[in-house]
């Protein structure tokens, strides 16, 4: 499929290839100069395992269905930090120590900023007034805060105690959704928005992901569910956004795109479901 050209704002307005990768999807799209789509969204099934010589290769796909771009955004479901992954909870163990916008850079020939998926969901779904705050119910439980159309960095709410000593990620994931229903993980996500209510005291609440649909709990006048194509739409943020301190395309680490690390003892069920 190829970008819808006639939509472009002209031969120097840049294209931007908006990928959000989840645990059970990848999703890609392209994006004009404000944010607007130019082609139909793409998506294909994570495999599994869900490794980095799995998942790239797809992105590769789902960029050569698409057709021409000039940058890359990328939603990750984890920690980003200088492009690196810190964290993959529902993806591969293999993730952390992983160059994400290095690979892609080499692969894609184009220029790529990465973020954690909630905070790109954020900004295709906020409106830049007062304290919003964002939550993704997908494969896991996503988190993100934004006071003004600014984003808070790095808030990790999923993995705080929520209720019976387990965490939200633990107790509104999708496992948690399967094992226990949607009547009571409705009402686990009522208790859950009330706290985050009365911690946060947002002026407004986004509620997106995946499982965002199933979602049957009478919601409070401040809060709204988001369509899941926020995911990609929020891509265009991480190039239009001042205020979104990422790292220079040009940092390479040399020839290696990922780093040894030694895995980490996982003593809990918690640990085993973490996820931003």
């Amino acid at each position: 499929m190829t970008p819808k050209q006639e939509n472009s704002k002209g031969p120097h307005s840049p294209i931007t290839l908006a990928i959000d990768i989840g645990g059970s999807g990848i999703k890609g799209l392209l994006l004009d100069q404000s944010g607007q789509p130019l082609s139909e969204r793409v998506r294909m099934v994570t495999p599994k395992p869900a490794t980095p010589q799995a998942i790239v290769p797809l992105i590769m796909e789902i960029a050569q269905t698409l057709g021409q771009f000039d940058r890359v955004s990328v939603g990750f479901p984890g920690v980003i930090h200088q492009g690196w992954v810190k964290t993959a909870p529902n993806l591969d163990v293999s993730w952390p120590g992983t160059y994400l916008v290095g690979e892609l850079e080499q692969q894609l020939k184009r220029p790529v900023r990465a973020a954690n998926d909630a905070d790109v969901q954020g900004y295709g779904a906020i409106k830049g007034q007062g304290v919003e705050m964002v939550i993704t119910l997908g494969t896991g439980f996503g988190t993100a805060l934004f006071i003004n159309g600014h984003l808070v960095p790095n808030m990790e709410i999923a993995h705080h105690p929520f209720r019976k000593q387990e965490t939200y990620e633990v107790q509104l994931g999708a496992p948690a959704l399967n094992n226990v229903g949607k009547k009571r993980w409705n009402l686990r996500l009522a208790k859950a928005i009330e706290i985050l209510d009365r911690v946060i005291n947002f002026d407004h609440l986004y509620i997106g992901g995946g499982n965002a649909k199933k979602v049957t709990i009478p919601l409070p006048s401040h809060a709204t569910i988001v369509p899941n194509t926020a995911g990609l739409l929020g891509g265009i943020a991480l190039w239009a956004d001042p205020n979104v301190v990422l790292p220079p395309t040009t940092k390479k680490p040399g020839k290696r795109t990922t780093r040894k690390q030694t895995p980490r003892k996982k003593s809990s069920n918690t640990r085993q479901k973490r996820r931003k």
